[in-house]
């Protein structure tokens, strides 16, 4: 006899049916239900697709561009679409940053370099669906020719750089297409620094990741700002000295002898011997002025074999060096390179506004303050400030990295400066190539600067008479046969000389108040990484 709960569930034969096998039609009949909905769906939709599509021109995968035509179309860089081209009909190219569909509408966010603008597309009589489902689909990163109306907002766009316009679209073109399966997102590495929504559960990229992929890291707004601006310390740091009378050189970068006489050096097969990577041009630099160039500068990559991992160090930089002869007394160079630096900070303040504030935006950081004419210290006057704040040091004693920091942070709350020079090294810390004070062997005609707390550039009065050279090469315990030819570059005379040694992406990232210096380095190289 059947349970009372199965009397009024019977099949086609009149016998009750059990709750289990019940439920196992219902389960059959929603999934037939669904597949039908489905395939009336897909009916429609190939219906739809069927149907003429009146924009089939406007839009599509552009054929590869191999220099067969020269079409009259002017782009318009996506930085200079602003406000002032309200209601112009204009053309431009860049990456598809983001997309999102809605309906029968479209957004997309279009970046070029360090700018972004929103475009719209949305079905009408002039625009079919199918074209709105193309843009939708277009894959991130693809470069894209996009022509639109360019239209006023009533709100900013925060996302973009282009707050007060966006782009109604009304032609696209794939230019190239983008592989589908990005290791990086754009938007992951673009995420701010220190964001009160940390751990709101967006994806970020961590280090090794970014360098990893380093082309797409790159393309964030973020590091072409930085680079941009980096050029640009380059650009004032060339027309400051060629403006005062320098001449630019190149010097070899494969040497016979270390350069600076220790044991951090590169060796490299050379033919049936061997030879080094120069770890300063400091040699020829000094040779130029034994030369008569009387003042030289050069930009050009440093090699340094230290096993330094910290957030500051590189095995391959970029060396911005100085050299110049003078008169009578090495502060005329040291006011020379004090002008130097103040020239350059001027320059990035008032040229490099744009990219300082979209690096911000992802690095937040106290703007670069410097005093005209620059700060000058004595090491005794830092030793001093460091003891006044607890901290004991002897005064012939080297600064330790944690001092740098923290004299640095006395010196802008004493003087309001993120830049100074600290001159009158101890001699006993110096290189035996420096010039001892004449008053005081306790200390020497040597200087370091310094920007938020850490040195850009180390200096000093060389000696150029090649006796007394050999006399402190002795003292330093270096044998004179490793350094001859350095030596023997001032016997035929040489005038008095001083010069120093500038790290480009350290200028770079303590300028933008960045933490470290991988994030100033196109592709960085220190002991873990020689790749991509």
């Amino acid at each position: 006899m059947a349970d009372s709960g199965d009397s009024g569930n019977v099949g086609p034969d009149g016998k009750p049916i059990s709750k289990k096998a019940l439920k196992k039609q219902q389960k059959e009949a929603e999934k037939a239900a669904k597949k039908a909905q489905r395939k009336a769906e897909i009916e429609a939709e190939q219906q739809a697709n069927q149907q003429e599509d009146f924009s089939k021109e406007l839009y599509g995968d552009m054929k590869m561009i191999q220099s067969s035509e020269k079409p009259d179309r002017e782009l318009v860089r996506i930085g200079d679409i602003t406000s002032d081209k309200v209601d112009q009909l204009l053309w431009c190219r860049g990456r598809l940053h983001t997309s999102r569909a809605t309906g029968r509408q479209c957004f997309v966010v279009l970046r070029q370099q360090q700018f972004t603008i929103q475009g719209l597309l949305a079905a009408s009589e002039k625009i079919s669906k199918q074209m709105v489902k193309f843009c939708a689909n277009i894959t991130k990163e693809s470069i894209v020719d996009i022509q639109g109306y360019v239209r006023k907002v009533e709100a900013k766009v925060e996302s973009c750089t282009q707050q007060d316009v966006e782009l109604h679209i009304v032609q696209a073109f794939v230019v190239s297409k983008s592989s589908p399966q990005l290791p990086l997102q754009i938007e992951d590495a673009s995420r701010p620094e220190g964001d009160a929504n940390a751990d709101d559960g967006r994806a970020r990229v961590n280090q090794d990741t970014r360098l990893d992929n380093r082309i797409l890291d790159l393309r964030t707004t973020t590091k072409q700002a930085i680079f941009r601006l980096q050029a640009g310390v380059c650009k004032q740091f060339r027309n400051a000295l060629t403006e005062r009378g320098f001449v630019e050189i190149h010097t070899p970068k494969i040497i016979s002898a270390a350069s600076e006489g220790g044991a951090n050096v590169f060796t490299v097969s050379y033919f049936k011997s061997n030879a080094f990577l120069a770890q300063s041009p400091q040699l020829y630099k000094q040779m130029a002025i034994a030369a008569d160039f009387e003042k030289v500068f050069t930009v050009g990559a440093v090699f340094r074999a230290e096993d330094s991992n910290t957030h500051r160090h590189l095995t391959e930089f970029v060396g911005l060096d100085v050299e110049m002869a003078f008169k009578y007394h090495y502060h005329e160079v040291l006011n020379v390179i004090g002008e130097l630096f103040v020239s350059i900070f001027k320059g990035l303040r008032d040229e490099c506004q744009t990219e300082i504030a979209t690096v911000n935006r992802q690095y937040p950081a106290e703007p670069f303050k410097f005093l005209e004419p620059s700060l000058i210290l004595e090491y005794k006057e830092g030793v001093r400030m460091l003891a006044d704040a607890g901290v004991e040091m002897d005064e012939e004693e080297d600064l330790s990295t944690p001092n740098e920091k923290l004299l640095g942070r006395l010196v802008r709350e004493k003087y309001d400066t993120d830049f100074y020079i600290l001159d009158k090294f101890p001699l006993a810390v110096r290189p035996f190539y420096t010039m001892p004070d004449p008053n005081n062997s306790k200390w020497s005609n040597s200087y370091d600067m310094f920007m938020r707390g850490e040195e850009i550039l180390s200096g000093a009065q060389r000696i150029h008479d090649p006796e007394f050279l050999s006399e402190r090469a002795k003292h330093h315990g270096i044998n004179l046969e490793q350094i001859k030819a350095y030596i023997d570059s001032f016997r035929y005379g040489c005038p008095p000389h001083a010069g120093g040694g500038i790290g480009l992406e350290r200028v770079t990232m303590l300028y933008l108040g960045l933490h470290n210096i991988r994030s100033s380095s196109l592709f960085p190289r220190d002991p873990k990484r020689v790749t991509p």
